[in-house]
């Protein structure tokens, strides 16, 4: 079948795509190698999406609570409950949260309908809970949200500073870019308070406090000007200087005030300065610990502050680079899909809010911003929200004080979601849920962090009755009343009407203008290739505000709290390298699934030996907003007293680990993100009475028990189990079949396997005392026919080599197996052991830790 070019699905670096219909759903995918921002690379999510788009779980038809009903049944519904609380309690009371998951075109009809039609402004999306700092932060010092960077600024670049960021596993294809560079000579300096993979390859590593990134920056800053390192010429040409604004971040900002605030030593702080001052052409490229702040926008002008101060900006290999986290939150940023700006880079400013009416022909437009994610799911649970709809995005367990959205959705008259997936923790709260399309039925575009626009095709036909969300959206204003207004036919008039917009009355007021696409015919815009909009922006020094020049924002560090006696850890969290948000999709790869195949908390040794909890055991951890179980695991790049847990996991996946319950539901007080990187938090040993795993052939619900993990695994599922009460009541849940049994009583261990016809259907291993074998040769047994004696035994007779867990996802290169070829073959190099092993040669997200392991292997070896 013929070739389709196409968009990944996931994170803002917005890979190229060249996929291959194998058959009715499945597909071949790799890397394109004429997409600029890839060059033919793909990471390990992308490299596999392939195992995600069979239609497991898929909700495939219009249902109103758990009955099955067709489109126009609930379209109608929709219409009807809408206009009902807007006619009886106003446009503000009803509300859309929606997700950077939209293509741009589905983006743009949700926000026409809301602000221009409905006439409020409560629209708001996910992506605010991951990079709306950086827009506010760009509004306040640009004048509009531009990012002043592209990814070819990486390949000239001399300094590489990566500022809460772990682009090692969170965004690859831009580590490995970045890699490429320091291999040929430049630094990269790491600022996290943990020692990560993307640490561990660092020139310098700052692991500096939680929220002291504002002092940081404002000492590089002082530091810059007292040494005579700022661009004059540039500041008077282009950068508006507020009255004290030297007086107010040169406060506190000597070396050893900072390193005190910081708490990183003064000679790590020191190399940090030499280091900027010796390399003009720097990138800061900066992600979630920065953003997920309570402090968040100031920490964004901060890094601002010193690009601009130093002329660091609009010129190759020189920008602060913010990297966004989801495929196409920069295209919701475009269109308005937040609650905070109106559409194509407009406000609310009484001109723009009278051309976007005008240009809609709209009967009345949003006349003041919206409510905020957070503000907007308080509104639902004090009930000034009657009716809200849920597009792509799964708030039950990505939201702060995840509970407290649950009861509020619980409380709402009237929820509706569209989704690709039939159950996820936010769907039973739905009165109404519709089917949307997904990855692979798409057909629009998306914008990536660098502003390169980009298309994602259709690879398969819609199955079932799933329709695309701005079909959905479309055919639901109709009904309201605005059929004219939603008269779109396919995406392609959409994105005709988007790029209008963008040129509507703009003469240059606003840097992001689409006019040269205004008349793109339907083939074109099939046709349509990246391309990255306002080009080398602010190259010219000239800024989208009223007198052409940037704002330098004075910012300070505020004081950061004491741990409290409760409370006396901090959690941070945020995301694995092989997993996605809450899982809906990449939750069915049994290869993604092997990086981390459970929740874990990471705790420094020290705490974990202070709080009494073992290394692969259970703990609870604690918040003011509620507890959740999760696997121990030591980590010694955890500063003391801070914790770490993954966002991914729900009720779906596992009883425990839900970490969106646990933070705050405290936001930045300019663009209103949550605050994930820094929740007081407490931790717990558990101690089960028993602990197992169970492997099934065929699907099965999450059995009841203190800790039970769903994994992906070829040809079936994996339960890693724990409990206090009797493992019997999990064996009645076993499917039916021929029975095989054996029981150690001295260990209080259990083993059941049940066969079909011969052949593995499922097995349950538990024990109180005792060792559990190793799951990889059972697993590998699911559906095969194999002797009673080895299932029971839990491992073939005679000896068999234990690769050991996963470094390699692409090859299959385990821990064991990698080790062994370095002693063997004297491997000294990453490249070495991918001439050896293929290891790390294909995404190169392994590659941290092949270099890690190189090093131990090395340090060992010299005693």
């Amino acid at each position: 079948m013929a070739e389709i070019r196409t968009t990944c699905a996931y994170c803002g670096v917005g890979c190229g795509i060249v996929a291959k219909r194998t058959g009715e759903r499945s597909v071949d995918i790799k890397g394109d190698p004429d997409h600029p921002a890839n060059r033919g690379k793909l990471c390990s999510k992308g490299t596999h999406l392939g195992e995600t788009v069979g239609l497991e779980g898929r909700l495939l038809h219009p249902m109103i609570g758990r009955r099955r009903v067709g489109w126009d049944k609930a379209l109608d519904l929709v219409a009807r409950r809408f206009c009902q609380a807007i006619a009886e309690h106003g446009p503000d009371s009803v509300a859309f949260y929606v997700s950077g998951q939209l293509l741009t075109e589905d983006y743009y009809v949700a926000n026409k309908l809301m602000k221009g039609f409905i006439g409020s402004a409560n629209i708001d999306t996910n992506s605010r809970l991951c990079m709306s700092s950086a827009v506010a932060g760009h509004l306040r010092a640009f004048g509009e949200d531009i990012v002043p960077a592209s990814y070819d600024d990486l390949d000239v670049a001399d300094l590489i500073v990566l500022v809460g960021s772990n682009a090692a596993w969170c965004h690859p294809i831009v580590y490995q870019r970045v890699r490429a560079r320091c291999d040929a000579g430049a630094k990269l300096v790491v600022i996290d308070p943990r020692r990560t993979e993307t640490a561990e390859g660092a020139d310098l590593h700052l692991a500096i406090r939680p929220g002291s990134d504002v002092a940081l920056m404002n000492g590089l800053l002082t530091h810059c000007r007292a040494e005579g390192l700022l661009d004059g010429a540039y500041l008077e040409r282009s950068v508006a200087v507020p009255d004290r604004f030297w007086d107010t971040v040169s406060e506190g900002s000597d070396l050893w005030s900072v390193a005190r605030a910081c708490d990183v030593p003064a000679a790590d702080l020191r190399r940090f300065y030499e280091l900027f001052a010796c390399h003009p052409r720097t990138v800061t490229l900066f992600s979630q610990g920065i953003n997920q702040s309570l402090r968040g926008t100031d920490q964004v002008n901060a890094i601002l502050n010193l690009h601009l101060a130093t002329g660091r900006i609009g010129k190759p290999g020189a920008a602060p680079f913010s990297i966004t986290g989801q495929p196409n939150a920069m295209g919701g940023r475009e269109v308005g899909g937040l609650a905070s700006s109106l559409a194509a880079h407009m406000d609310f400013a009484p001109e723009n809010r009278a051309n976007v009416q005008r240009f809609w022909g709209a009967p009345t437009i949003a006349a003041k911003p919206g409510l905020k994610a957070v503000d907007l799911f308080r509104a639902v649970g004090e009930g000034r929200i009657k009716a809200l709809w849920i597009m792509a995005t799964n708030p039950a367990v990505s939201m702060p004080d995840a509970g407290a959205v649950r009861d509020a959705l619980a409380r709402c008259p009237f929820v509706v979601v569209s989704d690709v997936i039939s159950d996820t923790d936010t769907s039973p709260f739905a009165h109404v849920r519709l089917p949307a399309a997904a990855w692979g039925e798409k057909d629009g575009t998306v914008t990536n962090s660098e502003r390169r626009i980009s298309r994602q095709r259709a690879l398969f036909t819609l199955p079932g009755e799933a329709r695309p969300d701005w079909w959905i959206v479309n055919e639901v204003a109709r009904r309201m009343g605005w059929a004219d207004a939603f008269a779109y036919s396919r995406p392609a008039d959409i994105f005709r009407e988007h790029a209008r917009l963008s040129a509507y009355r703009n003469g240059g007021a606003r840097l992001f203008d689409l006019s040269g696409h205004v008349a793109i015919g339907n083939d074109a815009y099939d046709a349509l290739a990246p391309f990255r909009w306002g080009g080398e922006a602010l190259a010219d020094g000239v800024y989208p505000t009223s007198d052409g020049r940037a704002r330098l924002v004075p910012v300070q560090q505020v004081s950061l709290t004491a741990p409290l006696s409760k409370w006396p850890l901090t959690l941070n969290t945020g995301r694995y390298r092989d997993q996605w948000h809450t899982m809906s999709r990449t939750g069915l790869s049994p290869k993604l699934a092997r990086h981390r195949e459970e929740p874990l908390v990471e705790v420094h040794p020290q705490d974990a030996v202070a709080f009494g909890l073992r290394d692969g055991g259970l703990a609870r951890v604690s918040t003011p907003q509620g507890a959740s179980l999760f696997r121990v695991e030591f980590a010694s790049g955890q500063r003391l007293g801070e914790i770490f847990t993954p966002i991914h996991w729900t009720d779906r996946q596992s009883s425990g680990g839900r970490t969106g319950l646990l933070p705050r539901a405290l936001a930045d007080p300019h663009s209103g993100q949550p605050g994930f990187k820094s929740t007081p938090a407490a931790v717990a040993a558990v101690t089960p009475a028993w602990r197992g795993f169970l492997i099934s052939a065929e699907a099965m619900p999450l059995p009841e028990c203190l800790w039970a993990t769903r994994v992906a695994v070829p040809r079936g599922v994996l339960f890693e189990l724990a409990g206090d009460g009797d493992p019997h009541a999990i064996e009645a849940a076993l499917p039916k079949g021929e029975r095989m049994e054996v029981s150690d009583r001295a260990r209080g261990a259990r083993r059941v396997a049940v066969l079909r016809e011969g052949r593995l259907a499922a097995m349950l291993l538990v024990t109180e005392s005792g060792l559990l074998p190793r799951r990889e040769w059972l697993i590998d047994q699911l559906g095969q026919a194999v002797a009673g004696p080895a299932l029971l035994a839990g491992a073939p007779p005679g000896p068999r080599e234990d690769a050991g867990a996963t470094v390699c996802l692409c090859f299959d290169v385990g821990m064991n197996t990698l080790i062994a070829a370095i002693a063997r073959q004297r491997l000294t190099t990453v490249e070495a052991v991918g001439a050896a092993l293929s290891a790390g040669t294909n995404c190169g997200s392994c590659r941290p830790s092949i270099r890690r392991i190189l090093e131990e292997s090395r340090n060992a070896a010299n005693g």
